[in-house]
């Protein structure tokens, strides 16, 4: 399995291979037999990925979406996803808040230097998951809420198993519980192409940054 060091590097080891739905389904049965409903900072990466965890996640917590993607460019580009995403808050879950985090590209830029050339699921890009789930961690400890998770998940592009050991490890260091996750499963993906579809969302060829794109 993918384990990530603390620089958001990958490297390969032995461990056995968890299914993250079965950690989530741990969790979610738990809250339910507990009558608890714990607040959740959700950070998103676009409307069309959002739109199926929304449906899902909105049965078992209350849910903040976390607009944080400093990799996301042109800026045309960036504010076009904040708009779909708000908009797809407002028509299909009203009660879900939303809050946008800072728009620094900066940062990414920093972050993947000397990265450019490498290939897609590759170092750049554990290191950009690191980067978006320690904003959302910090985040979710300023705000107070009980749990952060990201709808990156969800994607067939996305490394589900480096996201969760990252989100373990940035938990570990602000004290936020992180919610296992792997949306994909059990036809997650496929239910956001048909939501998508429903409130006629824009969906992006490409992750959002350059290096995705060319």
């Amino acid at each position: 399995m993918t384990i990530p060091d603390k620089d958001g590097i990958v490297s390969m080891n032995q461990t056995p291979k968890v299914n993250y739905q079965l950690e989530l389904d741990k969790t979610l049965r738990h809250l339910t037999e507990q009558q608890i409903r714990p607040k959740l900072l959700l950070h998103a990466c676009c409307a069309p990925c959002s739109s199926y965890v929304l449906e899902y996640l909105t049965q078992y917590f209350d849910i903040t979406v976390f607009f944080y993607n400093p990799n996301i460019s042109p800026e045309a580009e960036y504010r076009h996803r904040v708009e779909e995403i708000q908009r797809l808050i407002r028509e299909m879950c009203p009660s879900v808040k939303f809050i946008e985090g800072r728009y620094e590209p900066q940062h990414f830029y920093e972050m993947a230097k000397g990265l450019e050339q490498e290939p897609e699921r590759g170092v750049r890009c554990h290191k950009c998951y690191r980067l978006r789930l320690s904003e959302s961690a910090a985040a979710a400890r300023e705000g107070g809420f009980d749990y952060f998770t990201t709808t990156l998940s969800i994607s067939p592009q996305k490394d589900s198993a480096v996201l969760n050991r990252i989100g373990a490890e940035v938990s570990d260091s602000t004290g936020v519980p992180y919610l296992f996750s792997d949306f994909k499963k059990r036809g997650g993906y496929q239910r956001s192409i048909e939501l998508s579809a429903r409130f006629s969302l824009y969906r992006q060829n490409f992750c959002g940054c350059v290096f995705s794109r060319s």
